[in-house]
């Protein structure tokens, strides 16, 4: 007798009243609270949100970086516990160890999971030249620039092939002409591999740019969530757009509004 085949849920991230609480009584901060959330697989979504509002907490837990105090997430089906190889995480400062080379660097992760040599090579030879990064193999990180150091980060998360990846900001830093790059270099990635992409940002526009969808999470909640009807690729034409600056205006609204009721 066979057994029957594993199905797959087509959800990459299934998130159920999620709370998360630091300190006790009166000097507790919630900084989420019941947030419920589903990703399709495959999907490139952007989270937007005002400071303390709750959106870097909630890309932590689904990392599982940051464990929550109530509620449930789901990722590719299992229940996240803490960090897993199949959940990518690209952070808004440099976090490449400035003790590799920038192939040693890449090649990292499949090699800590003691993936054979011949596996992994021609995937991080791959991601060297789809980022840009040809010739540069044996630079060490000082001897790049932060642009640079982005696409060592970028093409090591993809070389270790996790289904998800999880970016914290992660152009925020850069000059407007090395951001616009990245975004290319990014979305030709996404498009390749057909991984599930969180990503985010503060920029309206950079989620504009880059998102099949976007939500809003606002008092720890998701305030607004919307599916971007633009074909792809987006360029600044997006931006005198009428629609698109219609969707721009909903969105600034959302983002002000806490502001607004604390003044």
């Amino acid at each position: 007798m066979t057994s029957a085949p594993l199905t797959r849920t087509p959800s990459a991230f299934e998130i159920t009243d999620l709370t998360v609480s630091f300190g006790t009584g009166t000097q507790a901060v919630t900084p989420l609270k019941g947030l419920d959330l589903t990703v399709p697989r495959g999907q490139f979504l952007c989270i937007l949100g005002p400071s303390g509002q709750g959106k870097s907490t909630l890309l932590r837990c689904m990392a599982g970086l940051q464990p929550a105090t109530g509620g449930r997430i789901l990722a590719e089906g299992a229940e996240v516990t803490g960090p897993d190889a199949n959940l990518g995480m690209v952070f808004q400062q440099d976090a490449i160890p400035m003790w590799l080379r920038v192939q040693d660097s890449i090649s990292f992760g499949p090699r800590m999971r003691r993936v054979l040599v011949s596996e992994w090579l021609p995937r991080v030879r791959h991601f060297i030249e789809a980022v840009g990064l040809q010739g540069r193999e044996r630079a060490w990180p000082k001897e790049l620039s932060g642009g640079m150091r982005k696409r060592v980060a970028i093409a090591a998360v993809f070389a270790n092939d996790p289904d998800i990846l999880l970016m914290d900001e992660p152009f925020g830093s850069l000059d407007y002409f090395t951001r616009a790059n990245l975004h290319e270099t990014l979305l030709e990635l996404w498009r390749e591999t057909g991984k599930t992409i969180v990503f985010v940002t503060h920029d309206v526009d950079e989620a504009l740019k880059l998102a099949d969808r976007i939500i809003v999470v606002t008092d720890g909640r998701v305030g607004y969530d919307i599916d971007l009807p633009f074909g792809r690729p987006r360029g600044d034409d997006l931006r005198m757009n009428v629609e698109a600056d219609a969707i721009r205006s909903r969105l600034l609204e959302v983002l002000q509004a806490p502001a607004r009721m604390q003044s």
